[in-house]
């Protein structure tokens, strides 16, 4: 029995243990009470469910009232294994786990995985053009569906819904290209070690080129929405600030640093797939803001169609030509079209395998089955994913398995920022500063 006593919690015996029912205390002594002690700070979880947390995300914050004292950072929700996953599968069936990663990007998490590939296997300089033009023109259609989810759900979260109605309009065009020219919406596994799945469809450079025209036209709503927007000025501006020595000391890539001015761009500084034949520009800001990074990425979706139509001509250009090496030891087969379920089960992908000689389909067997075998060594090999600088570093002991593979990946290192935006905030504006970062829990715990 509990001889606790209070006159504004009285007490009651239930099966479950004593039970307090609170009724608040006197209006005027609880006023003079406010304040008297030093220092009142409040422990609070904000996650790992929390919508506003931009996924399944946990911000241990301390307040004082309103105010951020201190963040810490939990994760681990959505752990999955699949680095650990890929040492027992072979290299091909490697790229249908990474795309799983960084589930917004996962054609850059397919491209950084195959040419690391590549590299160790040498083949590199033997990825035809007419692949690198494809895997370059699905990576930036994926730059901008990426972006559109991070424009959309950071302005839902800060209140503003329009925004996001727009943005997944946009976004579902994006899409509509990435099945049409893969069997899949998401997570297509479609760029492998030495090319790509499969060529694109018949008329597919037409309907890319109608959708650059009418995205385009179509991105201009958000911006008279949000830019100048006082009220959404007043949400982003000077928010979640982090300078160029923070961001540099703290290993930050993507907008989040170039919203400092640097322009940190893989594209243009390790250029990979031919990227330094295509022009566009680098896009920074100097706010070091919420806001500078918002139009970081209104602005990068010109620059995405602009290399994206680019693309699109040398894909004319190259009609015809392979999008496989040439190395039958290696090359997954990519001369075949898709079936009703996805990809690879159509009725010519049989003919073709089935209809050929015994050995052709034993080597096919071979291939799929075992896998083939990539020297010993180790490499790293880097891509400018929507986040940041997204590589893989991996390590083959001459087998047909990876013996290791280890992803640096952009939403994990970016976090980190988390603190240093928030802290000494208030704690509406931490829902901006971590969509402005726009960390992707699927790459995080990996």
């Amino acid at each position: 029995m509990s001889t606790y006593a209070d006159p504004y919690a009285s007490s009651r015996e239930t099966t479950e243990g004593t039970v307090f029912s609170v009724t608040g205390g006197d209006w005027d002594s609880l006023v003079t009470e406010i304040g008297q002690a030093k220092e009142e700070r409040v422990v609070v979880n904000m996650g790992p469910q929390h919508p506003s947390t931009h996924g399944v995300l946990r911000l241990v914050l301390e307040l004082e009232g309103e105010t951020v004292t201190e963040v810490r950072c939990g994760i681990g929700y959505l752990h999955t294994g699949i680095e650990k996953n890929i040492e027992y599968r072979n290299w091909t069936q490697g790229t249908t786990f990474v795309t799983r990663m960084d589930y917004l990007a996962p054609l850059f998490n397919e491209t950084a995985y195959c040419l690391a590939v590549e590299k160790l296997l040498g083949i590199t300089d033997d990825v035809t053009e007419r692949a690198s033009a494809i895997r370059v023109m699905m990576m930036e259609f994926n730059r901008i569906s990426s972006h559109m989810v991070a424009l959309g759900t950071g302005a839902l979260e800060l209140g503003a819904l329009s925004p996001m109605i727009f943005c997944f309009r946009e976004r579902e065009k994006v899409l509509d290209i990435f099945e049409l020219v893969s069997g899949l919406r998401m997570n297509m596994a479609y760029v492998r070690p030495g090319g790509v799945a499969q060529d694109l469809p018949e008329g597919a450079v037409a309907k890319i080129l109608a959708t650059v025209a009418d995205l385009r036209k179509s991105f201009k709503d958000n911006e008279k929405l949000l830019v100048g927007n006082s009220i959404w000025m007043k949400r982003t501006e000077g928010i979640g600030y982090l300078d160029l020595a923070g961001a540099t000391t703290l290993g930050i890539t993507g907008p989040v640093i170039r919203s400092t001015g640097l322009p940190l761009d893989l594209r243009k500084l390790q250029p990979y797939s031919g990227y330094e034949n295509y022009e566009f520009d680098v896009v920074t800001a100097d706010t070091c803001d919420v806001y500078g990074r918002f139009l970081i990425r209104i602005n990068e979706l010109e620059q995405s169609l602009r290399i994206i139509e680019q693309a699109a001509k040398k894909l004319q250009a190259s009609q015809g030509q392979p999008v496989m090496v040439a190395d039958k030891k290696i090359a997954w087969p990519s001369q075949l079209s898709i079936g009703a379920d996805g990809m690879g089960n159509s009725l010519n992908h049989i003919r073709e395998i089935m209809g050929s000689s015994m050995e052709s389909l034993i080597h096919h067997f071979k291939l799929v089955t075992e896998g083939f075998r990539v020297p010993a060594g180790q490499v790293y090999a880097a891509v400018e994913s929507p986040r940041g600088e997204l590589a893989a570093h991996i390590v083959s002991d001459g087998g047909t398995r990876p013996y290791r593979v280890h992803f640096r990946e952009p939403s994990f290192n970016n976090l980190q920022a988390t603190s240093a935006m928030s802290e000494g905030g208030m704690v509406a504006d931490i829902i901006g500063a971590v969509a402005s970062i726009d960390p992707v829990m699927g790459g995080v715990d990996r």
